[in-house]
């Protein structure tokens, strides 16, 4: 049977005719996150870290990050030396730059080179105290850690929880592709790019070698989402993020 596709041209060069009435960059807006990390809140204390090598090379020079340890001492438990023991979380915020395309990516593509195989990945929900939601994408990964004493390097494997989520200019995700196709749509209806960061928390499980007590992964869990609400809460400009 004879097929008349004689529209096929017309279709094709409408199509890549479009594309010069489509902005290629529009006004770059701010990502509602803070990225000044405070010196403590709920109780946590804020060590601040620089970025690594790895992360500075492989994002683009006007990339942002802001990285801390946050240490909360748990109730009643003092180690032998008489100090507190601390629960510890890793925080870490990283700010696109300019060049949208090759400042910010998903978390899954840069932990396994810190060393985590990721096992498990999920959702979950936040509700803040003021009222507001958002959802985290809920990771459990096995990270290895390679460490040298006087004895040579060696290894050690920790269980690990790490929520994130991203922050736009007046949206909030988890979704990666949701996240492309906000971009997408601010650029064709709006002629607007927004900065994204995202927003990163881990903690470890199990034997933890600090703890006397083994921790559970349902206490780490219950742990993440009170540092989190209160961190987001504290950090994202709710007034720009849409309903």
């Amino acid at each position: 049977m004879k097929c008349n596709a004689w529209w096929l041209p017309v279709v094709l060069g409408g199509a890549l005719g479009a594309v010069y009435f489509l902005p290629t960059a529009g006004d770059v807006a701010g990502s509602a996150v803070k990225m000044e990390l405070p010196g403590s809140t709920g109780g946590w204390s804020f060590k601040t870290l620089s970025a690594s090598k790895d992360e500075l090379s492989v994002l683009s020079s006007d990339t942002e990050f802001a990285k801390a340890i946050c240490l909360r001492p748990r109730p009643g438990e003092v180690n032998l030396e008489g100090y507190l023991v601390p629960d510890r979380v890793d925080l870490s915020i990283v700010l696109s730059g300019y060049d949208l395309n090759n400042s910010i990516h998903r978390p899954e593509r840069c932990m396994p080179t810190q060393g985590h195989n990721i096992t498990a990945s999920g959702n979950v929900r936040l509700k803040l105290a003021n009222g507001r939601e958002l959802d985290a994408k809920r990771l459990r990964s096995v990270q290895t850690i390679q460490t040298v004493g006087e004895g040579g390097s060696k290894s050690m494997q920790f269980n690990c929880v790490t929520y994130y989520f991203f922050v736009g200019h007046d949206r909030v995700t988890n979704d990666h592709l949701e996240r492309t196709l906000i971009d997408m749509k601010d650029r064709l209806v709006r002629g607007m790019d927004q900065r994204w960061a995202y927003v990163s928390a881990s903690m470890w499980y199990g034997k933890i070698p600090w703890i006397e007590k083994v921790v559970t992964e349902t206490e780490v869990d219950e742990k993440l989402r009170q540092f989190l609400t209160g961190f987001a809460e504290d950090q994202i400009d709710w007034d720009q993020i849409k309903h």
